[in-house]
């Protein structure tokens, strides 16, 4: 029995399927548990790289998986693709379902391995590291309707850094440099949230990890409110703990 993990990205997506999902298979072959990565987007296979996961295989959707595996294998799908795929495929493989939305629910008796309040992230978010005085902006890995620009009024009323998205458009650093003191290319992610004190991000596993690095984190869904960000900046900062990688131990004793 070979296991398969299956991760939707895309170049106006972002990568935060990705970068849980790499923890995930870090802490399975921790368990001598190898997994062969399936991406659809040739890009992500190399931002995984950066991430430590050196090899996967690239499908055009969903519906290619099953041209790699044989029926009794274990897949994992963290995905919003259906395609009445997840139904066909729950029926010929061993079939986990990674989701973050906490109502969710199996539909066709797919295992499903709910990370809502258990985030998956990666082991060198844990590691203790010394902070820089600063508050850095990440937006996501992909901004195609250049919303930062769109809000440009809002980061004029902030002295933040950024780092750039894995797929943002060429050349659209020069139209953001005026907006930002600092401007960090996606290579610098790791180094520069884990050692950020301040970390603002439209990104929720972007928030996550910051967190658990130990930074104060600002979490903006879909509201750019200037006063609403200025008094969570001033506000004194008390870490919540968050109960991490609980998944993984859910995932492991029904793989076993």
């Amino acid at each position: 029995m070979k296991i398969y993990y299956y991760i939707q990205t895309g170049h106006k997506k972002n990568l935060d399927r990705l970068k849980r999902g790499i923890a995930l298979i870090k802490r399975l072959k921790e368990n001598n548990l190898e997994v062969e990565l399936i991406l659809n987007d040739f890009r992500a296979g190399l931002v995984a790289k950066e991430f430590g996961i050196n090899n996967s295989i690239t499908v055009e959707t969903i519906m290619d998986i099953d041209v790699l595996i044989d029926r009794g294998d274990t897949l994992i799908i963290d995905t919003d693709e259906d395609k009445n795929r997840i139904e066909v495929y729950s029926k010929e493989y061993n079939l986990f379902r990674i989701t973050d939305d906490i109502n969710d629910i199996s539909r066709y008796g797919e295992k499903v391995i709910n990370i809502a309040q258990s985030p998956l992230v990666d082991s060198y978010y844990l590691e203790k590291k010394d902070k820089v005085e600063r508050v850095v902006f990440f937006y996501s890995d992909s901004d195609s309707t250049k919303e930062i620009l769109k809000h440009s009024e809002f980061f004029k009323e902030f002295n933040f850094d950024l780092i750039l998205g894995n797929y943002f458009y060429l050349g659209y650093e020069d139209e953001l440099a005026p907006l930002f003191n600092n401007i960090y290319e996606p290579e610098d992610y790791i180094d520069i949230i884990t050692t950020s004190q301040t970390v603002v991000t439209c990104s929720k596993q972007s928030a996550i990890e910051a967190q658990v690095s130990g930074a104060k984190v600002i979490y903006i869904q879909d509201n750019f409110d200037v006063n609403k960000i200025k008094d969570e900046l001033n506000k004194t900062y008390k870490k919540e703990d968050i109960e991490i990688n609980k998944a993984v131990n859910m995932l492991l004793s029904k793989l076993k």
